[in-house]
């Protein structure tokens, strides 16, 4: 359903992007923000389906000034090599790369965003820094605690997962008090990952309900 596209960001960088668009007449435009595992068949996979619901999806290759296209499984030595992109993470760099996909959806509708993981909190501060988004989704994003002092400039919605080994429920409890402009949810039984039905941490109840969920605030953020 989807092609690889080039995007070039406001310092002239080209990074590489993969987009999906929809059978019709787009009803908007949504940005998808990778995990630590780049632009995957996983990422790819949730464009393909954003394009069934009727969006032109566009998933930014935010890796591409480290390694070109990089792509990972979620073996643990997979996950091992992954994490060293986010050690010491230049979020502005992805952060001009996100506008970059912003940008070539302008055309198509209102333009929102959904991240995962590191994603999660790149969609975050896409929606406090970044011009041009109707509304925003964070899945389980890790570092979204050390930037809730920021706020918001489109309506923002969270999912986290009560098992999450990596993000700890004090820290939703901290995100909650100082983002109740957010909407925030927090699943039961569910780990680090759960939307992805590719890993092991994956809880289809979970997903199901977040991404219903997302749906509907996608589909209230048009209508405004």
């Amino acid at each position: 359903m989807g092609k690889p596209l080039s995007l070039k960001a406001s310092d002239s960088f080209l990074l590489g992007a993969y987009r999906a668009d929809p059978a019709g007449e787009p009803v908007g435009g949504i940005v998808v923000i990778q995990e630590i595992f780049g632009v995957n068949h996983h990422i790819r996979s949730v464009c393909d389906r954003l394009a069934a619901e009727g969006y032109a999806a566009v998933a930014p290759a935010l890796f591409d000034r480290q390694v070109k296209d990089f792509q990972s499984g979620y073996s643990p030595e997979e996950i091992e090599k992954a994490r060293k992109f986010v050690a010491n993470p230049d979020w502005n760099a992805m952060l001009r790369d996100t506008a970059a996909a912003i940008d070539e959806l302008k055309g198509v509708g209102p333009v929102s965003i959904v991240g995962f993981c590191m994603g999660g909190t790149i969609a975050f501060l896409s929606a406090c820094r970044l011009d041009g988004l109707a509304a925003a989704v964070c899945y389980y994003g890790g570092r979204i605690v050390a930037f809730a002092d920021e706020k918001p400039r489109c309506p923002t919605q969270m999912h986290f997962g009560d098992k999450d080994q990596s993000i700890p429920l004090s820290d939703v409890e901290i995100i909650k008090q100082k983002r109740p402009d957010c909407d925030i949810h927090v699943y039961k039984d569910a780990g680090h990952g759960f939307h992805c039905d590719e890993r092991g941490s994956f809880h289809e109840p979970s997903s199901k309900l977040a991404w219903e969920r997302m749906l509907a605030w996608l589909k209230q953020a048009r209508k405004a």
